[in-house]
């Protein structure tokens, strides 16, 4: 998959080894991701000024940075496009000489948008999107059919507080930040239609894909595409999210929280999440756990602090379960090799039948 000589399958696309070099992020780099963050289809030309880089040296640093799998720009159905039901966190727990193999598996299916080796309760911790309620119990209830799997838990999200979209590196000062501020007035008040998902999957790719080039994938006009993106991502259903190899970024390691709060004070405490420099997701959940946050750490010494500060807000909060991440093999679309690179793309197709394994 990863040779020079090899095509990936088709509606994928991947890296190759030869791009693949082991580097830590410098500084431009991690200032460059952070601005994309912020404005993921900025031409170069306006990120100039607030990087105080030339475009043509922005544009060649991107360039590496996308083609080693470094760091990568994709897309994905906006939180206002969830409903209950149609976003869960499926535990699953496995033969230990199935966990590999059978990540793999899963890995491969566009529904399990997320897949990760953790260390826990379970073996598996898959992030399920679907879309409707019967597509997501679809998949559930698929995963009886895969022998090597000994059992599931499923918990469905009520409500995304914050996402991972939303999370940023912070290399930028406030001053640069405001330069990039992005619009927010958009709102997703009515689903994608076909054409619309056929961009957002093609932006899944490639978010900085330009409208040419996109014209030409889908066959047609360049201003038909460009009134498809205006609605996509300026009508807030489509979110555009950067994201780096997290090991050369400096965040060591993930994990995800399961929490009890009292009813009373779940929402707050969702929220009270959302302001912490570490929280990546806050969702509220319908399982014994009704709070899940997943937390990106420097080092593992950082999680008992992280609960610390939880716990020091919310007296009444208590932490049911933790599921460290071993290792990403696949986050938001993107399957990731060891050192958290991005390899390939499997589009994040949620309409899509679910297969029977």
């Amino acid at each position: 998959m990863h040779g020079t000589a090899a095509r990936p399958p088709a509606g994928r696309v991947s890296t190759t080894a030869a791009t693949a070099a082991a580097t830590t992020l410098d500084e431009l780099d991690l200032a460059l991701v952070n601005a994309l963050q912020l404005a993921p289809r900025a031409p170069w030309s306006q990120l100039a000024g607030p990087l105080g880089v030339d475009a043509a040296t922005l544009s060649r640093r991107w360039s590496r940075l996308r083609d080693s799998g470094a760091a990568w720009v994709t897309c994905y159905s906006a939180a206002g496009q969830v409903v209950f039901g149609s976003l869960a966190f499926v535990e699953v727990t496995c033969a230990p000489q199935a966990r590999e193999p059978l990540a793999a598996r899963l890995a491969a299916q566009p529904h399990a948008v997320s897949v990760e080796l953790v260390a826990g309760s379970c073996d598996l911790l898959l992030t399920v999107a679907a879309a409707s309620t019967r597509m997501m119990s679809d998949f559930v209830l698929s995963l009886a059919r895969y022998p090597e799997i000994t059992g599931t838990r499923t918990h469905l999200v009520q409500r995304l507080h914050q996402e991972g979209s939303q999370w940023r590196l912070d290399a930028l000062s406030r001053e640069q930040q405001r330069d990039l501020e992005p619009d927010v007035s958009g709102s997703a008040d009515r689903i994608l239609n076909a054409d619309e998902r056929a961009l957002m999957l093609l932006l899944a790719e490639d978010g900085r894909r330009p409208v040419a080039a996109l014209a030409a994938r889908l066959g047609r006009p360049e201003s038909t595409v460009r009134r498809l993106l205006a609605g996509v991502l300026g009508g807030g259903k489509a979110t555009l999210r950067c994201e780096a190899a997290h090991l050369h970024a400096g965040w060591r390691s993930t994990a995800t929280l399961w929490m009890a709060a009292p009813p009373t004070e779940l929402d707050a405490a969702a929220e009270e999440l959302t302001l912490l420099r570490d929280t990546r997701l806050s969702a509220s959940v319908a399982s014994e756990a009704n709070l899940a946050a997943v937390v990106w750490m420097h080092g593992m010494d950082d999680l008992s602090r992280y609960e610390a500060r939880v716990g020091a807000k919310f007296p009444a909060l208590r932490v049911l379960n933790r599921a460290v991440t071993l290792r990403w093999v696949k986050r938001m679309g993107r399957l990731l090799d060891e050192e958290g690179r991005s390899v390939e793309c499997v589009p994040m197709d949620v309409w899509r039948p679910v297969p029977t394994p």
